[in-house]
């Protein structure tokens, strides 16, 4: 194909944040349809980022009825992925859909099942495997340097930085809080690094502890209490088939100094490491007899997987390996199925979260 050509459905705060710029830095790409059930919000989006005769809809279903588009790009609130992808999907296009995959596990699979069935790409959007420092782990967990990995604990945790836009605190509409929005991230990249994907039971606990609270101190402004209806910190305690033991924590608003996001600490039987702030890495490890910790210098060229510093934004980078993906008919950084897992986990723990008990997958 000469150029890939994108519909956009779902012209919010992450596809002007993300989606669109990234993908109008891409020459073999155009942007040619906009929907949005806000009319403006696709106007201004065609305008600033389509072709000149983009089209604006308000429907997502005429926007598919176009055979000429390649590709679209979900980025609606959480409880219309599922339908809007299957859809697409349906009608022949290869599709990347904002994270989470989905608001929980059956929706999740119908996605999956879809793209099976249809033979069509679909990619959810984590972008945070594109940082250098996340890719530098893979490749180092690839080589086999932490052995065995038996333990890890996902990160996701702010002080008090709740997103008071959007339907960020709306339960229906995001299907949680922190969990679903910051803690996908956290777990999606521990899964990844691990390379594990099998799930056995996990126990979770989730809190309403601070949305109530009118003395906030949120970087973002005050929140409406009353609109709060989304946990503000949740946990979970996730074992694996093989034994491998996950601690995920996320919060938007928590009373700590330990404010970490999409983050990772891996424990293997021959090193372990942690990733730091900055896309720093910390690796640790037994070297004759003595404990050592290293600090590889990120920043510079050569690496496999890196071309230098100044090879964009990890949005940048995820945007271009997925129309890469779509341009020479391979596989794309985050498989569906890897993304369904993510969404079967944070399924979980808000299941052992709300009953109480320990739930099994």
């Amino acid at each position: 194909m000469e150029k890939v050509r994108i519909g956009i459905i779902g012209c919010g705060g992450i596809a002007n944040g993300k989606h669109m710029p990234s993908l109008k830095k891409l020459s073999n790409v155009e942007m040619v349809a906009f929907c949005d059930i806000i009319e403006e919000r696709a106007v201004k989006a065609a305008s600033d980022f389509g072709t000149p005769d983009a089209a604006v809809y308000t429907d997502y279903k005429k926007l598919l009825e176009d055979k000429s588009i390649d590709v679209v790009h979900v980025c609606t609130p959480n409880r219309s992925h599922s339908f809007i992808t299957v859809d697409a999907l349906e009608a022949g296009k290869h599709v990347m859909c904002e994270k989470p995959m989905a608001i929980n596990s059956v929706e999740a699979k119908k996605m999956l099942d879809a793209a099976e069935r249809t033979g069509k790409k679909l990619s959810i959007g984590y972008q945070s495997r594109q940082r250098n420092d996340s890719k530098y782990l893979k490749m180092e967990a690839e080589q086999g340097t932490f052995g065995d990995i038996y333990f890890a604990k996902a990160h996701a945790v702010r002080r008090r930085a709740v997103p008071t836009w959007g339907v960020f605190l709306n339960e229906y509409e995001q299907g949680g809080g922190p969990l679903i929005d910051i803690g996908t991230h956290a777990l999606d990249l521990t899964l990844w690094i691990m390379n594990n994907y099998k799930p056995k039971y996990c126990v979770g606990t989730s809190y309403h502890k601070l949305n109530k609270q009118t003395n906030q101190g949120n970087a973002w402004g005050n929140w409406d209490p009353d609109k709060f209806t989304v946990e503000d910190s949740a946990f979970g305690f996730v074992v694996m088939e093989n034994g491998a033991t996950i601690v995920l924590e996320s919060s938007w608003a928590l009373n700590t100094t330990d404010v970490k996001e999409a983050m990772v600490t891996i424990c293997g039987t021959e090193a372990g490491a942690k990733q730091m702030a900055g896309e720093g890495v910390e690796i640790n490890g037994i070297r004759n007899n003595l404990q050592y910790t290293l600090q590889p210098n990120l920043k510079a060229a050569g690496a496999a997987f890196y071309d230098g510093a100044s090879s964009g934004s990890m949005a940048d980078k995820d945007m271009a390996q997925w129309i890469n993906a779509i341009v020479n008919d391979t596989d794309p950084c985050v498989l569906p199925e890897q993304a369904y897992t993510v969404t079967r986990i944070l399924e979980g723990i808000y299941e052992s979260a709300k009953t109480g008990t320990v739930y099994n997958f």
